[in-house]
Order: C-alpha cells, then structure tokens, then sequence
C-alpha cells in the first residue's frame, strides 16, 4: 500500500462515528517511533486533531510517550499542550526541547498559557513565561494574579473592542487593519470612553449591515459582564441558563479587562460535572487513568475508611438481633437484599438531588415538593416489592409471617431512602458542605442502618 493510501485509511478511520483512534492507528504510530521513522511519523500524525493526539500520549506508556515526543520534536503544538491531561502535560513540558516549547506556547491564546502554567513548578512557570513576547507576558502574569478558578483565570486578553459611537464601517476597517486579532471571536464589543462595556454587537451583524449603520443599533439584547474575581462554576452556569456565546471580564472599576467564550465555559461545565460524578463515587477529581498506584490509593484510602466506620454501624445494629437471627437462618439470607435496594434507592434520589442542586434547580422553593415527591416514589416502589418479596419469602422458606416482614421492611426502607436522598444533600448543601462529597456515606449509613433495624426488629415481634 502506497503512503498515500496509508494516510488515506488513516482519514477514513479517524471519521469513525464512535472518535476513537483506531488500533492500527495507535500500532503504527509507535511502529514509526521504535524504528525512528520521524518522517513517518509526521505524516501518520498529521491527519490527527490535537485532542487526538492528546489522547494517544495518555494512553501510551511513559517510555513509548518520551520517545514519541523527542522524535515529533518541532511538529510538536501549544494545542496538544492545552488539550492533555494535567498528570501528563508536566511531564510532556519536561520532555519538549525548549526551543519547540517556547514555539508552542506562542501560538496559544492567554486563557490557555494561564490554564497550562496553573499547575506548573515555579521554574516551568519560568520558563514558559520567558519564552513569551513582554505584552503577553504581562497579560498572563496579571491574569494568574487573580484567584483560582475565578472568571480572570478563565479569561482571555484577546478582545475586539470599539467606541460605542462607531459605525459599521470604521469597525469593519479597524479589524482589517488588526494585525492580532483573536484567532475566533464572536462578538465586538462597545465601550464607552472609560473602557466600561455598554453592549456588544454579533459579528453576523456588523457583516450584513451598511457601512453607516451605527453600532449602537444593533447591539443584542442580551448582555452582560462578569467580574474577574467571580468564581468560573457560576460563569458556566450563566452561560449554559441563558445561552451566551461570549461575555466581557470586568475589573474592580468595570472595565473592560478581558472575555469568556462558550468553549471555555462549558469546559468548566464538564469539568464541574466530572467532580460531582467522582466524589459521588468517593473518587478524588483529581484522579485520571495515568495515575500512579501510590498515588491511586492514598486518594481513595480516606473514603473507603469512612465506608468502613459505616459498615461497622451497621453491623452494631445487626449484633443487636444475634438471638433472633439465630432462631431464624433465613433472615442472614433475607439482610441482605432490604439493605442493598435501600441503598439503591438512596443512591438514585441522591443523584437527583445533587444534580439538581449543582444546576440550581432545586431551591428553598421547591424543596419539600421534591422531598415529598421521592418519599412517595419510595412508597410506590416500596409497595411493589415489598409484594415481590414476600411471595418469595412465602415460597422459598414456607413463613406467612416472614414475607410479612421482609415486605414491611421493603416499605420503610424505601420510603426512608427516598427522604434521606434528598434531605441529606440539602442539609448538607445548607451547612456550606459539598453535597456530592459527603451524601454518599450518610446515605448508605441511614439505609443500612434502617434496612437492617426494621427487618430484624419486626422478625423479632412477629416471629417470636
């Protein structure tokens, strides 16, 4: 097959509906970089998106990732750089000659030099910084003065903005004249003569209207600014609740400082959503699949620790009924199942909450509408089990009275892991405590606990 061909499959193999690389794709990329191939190497890489490229030296091991970026050397991006993983694009920096760093670094915009220095060694930082032009040096500096994960972090300097009283036309010059203006912009913004944005106007506009049109008339009507100290999780928010595409950063004495674009913001977005979905799981959102085992378990270790205080509560409860369970085998056999479909249930309710609270739709408002909501779904589901379980209580060990009390058990334990779904997340959302970090625990521990103590302590007043 000639090169030519080769690339072309590659093309078709990248186009994929499912956006993975291909495994042919992976083996002769390190094929390439074995036999030192560098021209193949290129020309099989060339075809591939930067976040393509990303994720292969995510997946590849530390060795094959070394030598792979010594041999792409020069062809070697700031994109790639801004689309790895944090775990990895410290140790990729260490690897890149300078010369190929300092090169990379200068074709990014300021949002993402500040979002790759962030987690840098102070003479990375040092570096990067060093190799950048005094302007934007500066801008990145100033940005990386203001908080973490704030609205200035997440900011670029990169802004087309015009006088409030311009025409269409002197806009339309002024950016043909720009020699740096901003690879992609959605917006041109008006300010007044203090710097302050009063609006902004599409591009879409300013292309389909005469030279002499006002700017000023055909300013969307939706607009506005956000503080450069504002925290980046309510910036998302805004931006996904009311559909903006960009919005200016202001600074203490409003003026105009820098703009978020949507992709920066729903980066944020996903990012937010990510960390929810891992601490439900007691899963550090620092974690990645490139993590070291070290590393790996003293994250996790605090977590299972905590489950297994839970665990021991639990099992106090059960202590408690040693004379029952001992008249009664089948009820050893039964625990079980009334405290792992409470603790699903618990489970499903508190996803619901959580989410709901991250999106802000869950409010003082609406709150005991949704608590009752889950309880009665508790209820529902409760009853249709608690039916299930005690035909087969009835038929597995011939006890009338045992699938009485495996079903009342189902009842309660449903019904209470619905409330505490919800309530617990609340309470702790309430306190100032993140809800997705700490429901979890609570949650099983009251379903565990409630399962174990109504199911032995009904069998202990109507089977004894």
């Amino acid at each position: 097959m000639s090169e030519e061909a080769e690339v072309e499959e590659l093309e078709e193999r990248l186009d994929s509906d499912d956006y993975t690389l291909d495994r042919k794709v992976i083996t002769g990329i390190l094929y390439a970089v074995d036999t030192e191939d560098r021209e193949k190497l290129v020309e099989l890489m060339e075809p591939l998106h930067a976040a393509d490229i990303a994720d292969l030296l995510e997946q590849i091991n530390a060795f094959d990732r070394r030598r792979m970026v010594l041999l792409y050397d020069k062809e070697f991006d700031g994109e790639i750089l801004s689309e790895l993983d944090e775990s990895i694009r410290e140790e990729v920096i260490t690897i890149l000659n300078p010369d190929v760093l300092a090169e990379a670094v200068r074709e990014l915009d300021s949002d993402d030099v500040v979002d790759l220095l962030e987690d840098l060694e102070d003479e990375q930082q040092a570096a990067i910084l060093g190799a950048l032009e005094a302007s934007d040096r500066v801008a990145v500096q100033q940005a990386l003065t203001y908080p973490e994960e704030s609205a200035g972090r997440l900011m670029q300097r990169e802004v087309v903005a015009a006088p409030e009283h311009w025409n269409v036309g002197q806009a339309i010059d002024y950016m043909r004249e720009r020699e740096d203006l901003p690879e992609q912009f959605y917006h041109i913004i008006l300010v007044d003569p203090r710097m302050k944005p009063v609006a902004h106007v599409t591009l879409g506009k300013v292309m389909a209207s005469p030279r002499v049109t006002q700017l000023a008339d055909l300013v969307e009507p939706m607009f506005r600014t956000f503080s450069a100290t504002e925290d980046e999780g309510n910036v998302a928010y805004a931006f996904n609740q009311y559909h903006l595409i960009s919005a200016p950063v202001v600074d203490d004495d409003d003026r105009l400082v820098g703009v978020i674009t949507i992709d920066d913001a729903m980066i944020v977005l996903d990012e937010e959503h990510d960390e929810d979905i891992l601490r439900l799981a007691g899963v550090s959102e620092e974690s990645s699949l490139t993590d070291r085992v070290i590393d790996t378990t003293k994250r996790r270790f605090p977590w299972l620790a905590v489950n297994l205080v839970t665990a021991i509560l639990a099992s106090l409860v059960i202590a408690q009924f040693e004379a029952t369970i001992a008249q009664f085998v089948a009820l050893a056999v039964l625990m079980p199942i009334v405290a792992s479909m409470g603790g699903n249930a618990g489970t499903q309710s508190l996803t619901v909450a959580v989410r709901s609270i991250a999106t802000k739709d869950l409010t003082g408002a609406n709150v005991w509408r949704v608590i009752r909501r889950e309880c009665l779904v508790g209820l529902v589901n409760g009853v249709i089990f608690a039916v299930v379980m005690g035909i087969v209580g009835l038929i597995w060990f011939g006890s009338p009275g045992l699938g009485y009390v495996i079903a009342a058990a189902m009842v309660i334990n449903l019904v209470i892991a619905g409330l505490a779904g919800t309530v617990i997340p609340v309470a702790l959302d309430r306190f100032g405590i993140d809800p997705a970090l700490a429901s979890g625990a609570f949650v099983t521990t009251v379903t565990d606990i409630v399962g174990f103590f109504a199911f032995l302590g009904l069998a202990g007043v109507i089977l004894l």
